[in-house]
């Protein structure tokens, strides 16, 4: 066995010199590889072809002159997780709340809060730190739910966090919920697309960020026909946020009636739900992005992920992280989750009764961390599953280290056994961001000081 190539110091020296050449090719060989395709499925063992910055080709005993080979054994190769909402920008507030009680506890602390004082640094540092954390635990698409645009300068900066960290990021804004700001949102949103999101072969993409009713900051960042104008407009996608419970159920039915649902419509959490409200979800295809930890431990409405509800409607969902202040920052802790949420609920339902409940599989959320994240984000056709034609975001994960041998599953060694640290490579877009085990290009003595200096200002800023 041989797990030295994705370790090594001269391979990623090769390859971060020919890092220019488009025709740079890279053979990842001898690994199993879990593809997340619903062709392809997993390859016990198997090769794959990096071209540029595309998967070219997967299968057994693949070659290709002048490529840089990495041999792959006892790894498993599989895609980066999609992270379908984050506010990226608190991260520097990491665990600052651990045991909050409600909903309304994480509102007026934060965002009423610790969001009222936020600059253009401070949204640097934080979504930069969101987006480096993201890709060390192998997330290699991630959505940055950005609801603090106090100002023009807050959106550049959050924009350039991502820019600068090279994950696949989906920029989604919204103006904040409290405090003073420039009101140049959603009307900035265009100088936003013209700047920085002007071509569809990007690592960046831009959706409108929105709240599903006006209950918590007013009506001007709810979700309606406006602001469906807007997307429209601006052909990008929108993520509703905050929804669920009886209002939200009203306004989604509200929304089916005016025809602002659709593939291109997210809407976040979705807890709480009306039967009617999932039935118009799932007939306008509308997609769900879950938010498992933050449902539980936060205890939004029935704080129960609304897994069942989204499969019986025909919607299989994305997941994703939420809020760091409370809750975990990595796709592995929402898998299992999820998992054992469902399975508890579906159990105890049944018990004493000869009845066979339904259980999602651990394939069930690996695909929600992945492919259906990437349709959730509208992204599918990009990332999401090692097919080739598909941009090379993927992972390597050590099958043979101590807490994953002997390999006997692959799906399950990746939802049930590994963490960030298994994960000895990362590409996004072709391009080597973690390799032996470390994030690339981060001066950590700086990020670290800026980080601590962007949360001393807010702590010590924010009055009550």
């Amino acid at each position: 066995m041989n797990v030295n190539d994705t370790t090594s110091v001269a391979v990623l020296d090769r390859l971060r010199r020919q890092s220019a050449d488009p025709r740079r090719r890279i053979l990842f060989t001898g690994a199993t590889i879990v593809t997340m395709d619903p062709d392809l499925g997993v390859l016990d063992r198997g090769d794959l072809l990096v071209e540029g910055n595309t998967i070219t080709a997967v299968g057994p005993d693949l070659s290709a002159d002048d490529a840089v080979v990495v041999d792959a054994t006892g790894a498993i190769l599989a895609p980066g997780f999609v992270d379908t909402h984050r506010h990226a920008w608190e991260a520097q507030l990491r665990r600052i709340m651990p045991d909050v009680d409600d909903l309304g506890g994480y509102v007026m602390t934060t965002l009423a809060g610790y969001a009222t004082v936020y600059r253009p640094q401070d949204m640097y540092i934080g979504t930069k730190l969101a987006a480096l954390t993201a890709i060390d635990s192998g997330i290699t698409c991630m959505l940055d739910f950005s609801h603090n645009s106090r100002t023009p300068e807050h959106s550049d900066a959050a924009i350039q966090a991502l820019l600068d960290t090279g994950i696949r990021g989906v920029h989604a804004s919204m103006g904040p919920h409290f405090g003073d700001w420039d009101r140049q949102w959603p009307g900035d949103l265009t100088r936003l697309k013209n700047q920085y999101f002007s071509s569809n072969d990007q690592l960046l993409t831009l959706r409108v960020a929105t709240l599903a009713t006006d209950e918590i900051a007013g009506p001007a960042l709810a979700y309606g026909p406006g602001l469906a104008r807007v997307a429209k407009d601006l052909g990008v996608g929108v993520s509703v946020d905050a929804v669920f419970g009886t209002s939200s159920s009203e306004a989604v039915l509200h929304w089916a009636k005016d025809g602002i649902l659709g593939p291109d419509v997210t809407l976040i959490h979705a807890t709480g739900l009306t039967a009617e409200a999932w039935q118009a979800m799932g007939e306008t295809g509308t997609t769900v992005a879950l938010a498992p930890t933050s449902d539980a431990q936060i205890g939004l409405e029935t704080a129960i992920p609304a897994v069942d509800e989204a499969l019986a409607a025909g919607i299989r969902p994305g997941l994703s992280i939420d809020v760091e202040v409370a809750l975990a920052s990595d796709m592995f802790t929402q898998m299992r989750a999820l998992h054992a949420i469902q399975r508890m609920r579906a159990v105890n339902a049944a018990y004493g009764t000869d009845q066979q409940p339904p259980r999602i599989s651990t394939r069930d959320v690996l695909d929600f961390a992945t492919l259906q994240g990437a349709r959730t984000n509208g992204l599918e056709a990009v990332t999401g599953s090692l097919t080739p034609g598909k941009k090379a975001d993927l992972l390597v994960i050590q099958a043979e280290d101590l807490n994953n041998m002997p390999l006997n599953d692959p799906v399950a060694t990746v939802v049930l056994g590994s963490d960030a640290r298994n994960i000895s490579a990362v590409l996004v877009n072709g391009e080597p961001r973690k390799w032996n085990g470390q994030v690339l290009d981060v001066d950590l003595p700086d990020l670290r000081s800026r980080v601590h200096a962007s949360r001393e200002y807010v702590l010590n800023t924010t009055t009550d």
